[in-house]
Order: structure tokens, then sequence, then C-alpha cells
């Protein structure tokens, strides 16, 4: 019962102002990150019908070198990430090899796009329970009291005053939500737009794919006919000889 005493008296003292206070802050930067990431993903722009009409009409007018300078403009993720596959030349690069290359940029663009998204969740998730914290603290504070001051005269006044020292306590859990609420809103559609942009890169990224495969399959022919005249000189030749 010592450590229940102590812990009672430790958190009657405090109070439950300084959660209030730390559930602003909380806010405070609920509020920058929020921003600073919806500036961010803003700022991406790019229509993906558009992107991959632009690297479908370059690749088939130019190879690799066009759809790069095509695509180098784009802030895009999806644009970053076909880039990525663009970096050699399309004779020596493999569909597989394109697409190991891209998969690693979808990564690397996905996490950077994700930044202080667990910030954002785990305020989501907790800051009820920081809220919840306070009106236990309140409400405690307010029997306390009554525990006290339930003797003479006093004990007539000490219903109302326990009942507007739990409304007060009820106050902590109210702005517990009012932080949890935006955080997860914000979180969920910054997370939607984030896996929109890696959808789109997927498709750019299969459409890289398709014109190396393409591109073997065409130049696949070109090679056995070359192979033909040579098989047929070194067979005339062999002949030739043995004669």
């Amino acid at each position: 019962m010592h450590i229940v005493e102590r812990t009672k008296n430790l958190m009657t003292n405090t109070g439950s102002e300084w959660v209030m206070w730390l559930l602003i802050l909380l806010s405070v930067a609920s509020i920058a990150i929020i921003a600073e990431r919806m500036i961010v993903l803003r700022s991406l722009g790019g229509d993906i019908s558009r992107l991959r009409r632009m690297l479908v009409d370059a690749l088939r007018d130019g190879g690799f070198s066009q759809a790069r300078a095509a695509l180098s403009a784009e802030r895009h993720p999806a644009a970053r990430v076909a880039l990525r596959g663009l970096e050699g030349q399309e004779s020596s690069t493999s569909a597989d090899q394109a697409k190991e290359a891209m998969s690693a940029e979808a990564l690397v663009q996905k996490r950077s796009l994700e930044r202080r998204f667990a910030f954002l969740a785990t305020l989501g998730a907790n800051a009820p329970f920081i809220g919840l914290f306070g009106t236990v603290v309140g409400i405690l504070q307010a029997f306390d009291a009554l525990g006290h001051n339930a003797t003479g005269a006093v004990s007539a006044m000490a219903p109302q005053a326990v009942m507007s020292s739990i409304s007060e306590a009820l106050v902590a859990t109210a702005i517990g939500l009012a932080v949890a609420i935006p955080a997860v809103f914000a979180f969920n559609m910054f997370e939607r737009t984030v896996k929109s942009a890696m959808d789109d890169a997927e498709i750019l990224a299969l459409e890289i794919a398709s014109y190396l495969k393409s591109e073997l399959s065409r130049r696949a022919p070109v090679s056995a006919r070359d192979a033909t005249p040579s098989a047929s000189v070194s067979v005339g030749r062999l002949a030739a000889s043995l004669s």
C-alpha cells in the first residue's frame, strides 16, 4: 500500500495540466508534419496517363535515350523509377535487370515519401490514451479532495466541487481525441497517395520491361539470319578442302 499511496500523492500533486500541455505540443508537431508532407506530396504532380503516353512514344521513336530526355524533367516518383531502369543501353539491358533496378528505386522513393508517417500513426493511436490518463488524474484529484473536505458544512459543497473537477478532467480526453483524429485522417490520406504513386511507378516499369522484351524478340531473328550464311560458308569451305 505504501507504493500506492506514494503514486496517488504524486498524481494529485502534479495534476493533469502537464498532460494538457503535452497534448498541445504533440498537436503542434502533428500539424507541422501534416503541412510539410502535404506540400511535398502535392508538389510531385504528374498525370500517369500523360507520363505513360510520353514514355511509350519516346521508346518507340528513339529508345532509351529519348525516353530519358522526356522523363528527366518530371518530379513524379514514377518517372524517377523509370529513369533508373533507363540508365543503360537497351542493347545491353535485359528486362529482368531493368525490373530489379526499378524495384530498388521504388523502395527508395517509397521510403522518402513515407517520412514521418510513423509519428502520425503513433500519435493517432496513443493520443486518446494520453488524454484518458489526464482524465484519470483529474478524477483522482477530485475524489481525493472530496475525502479530505467531506466534514461539517463543507460536505454540502463537496458534490458540486467534485462534479466541476470531473468535468474539467474530461477536457483532457476531448483534447486527446482532437489531436488523434487529424493525425489518423492525414496518415490514411497520405498512405493512399503513396500507394497510388507506387502503382504508377509499377505501370511505367512494366512498359519498359515490355519494350525490352519486344526489342529482344526483334533482335533474335536478325542474329539467326546472320548466323546462317556463315554456317553455309563454313560447310562450303570444308567440302572444297575435301575435294
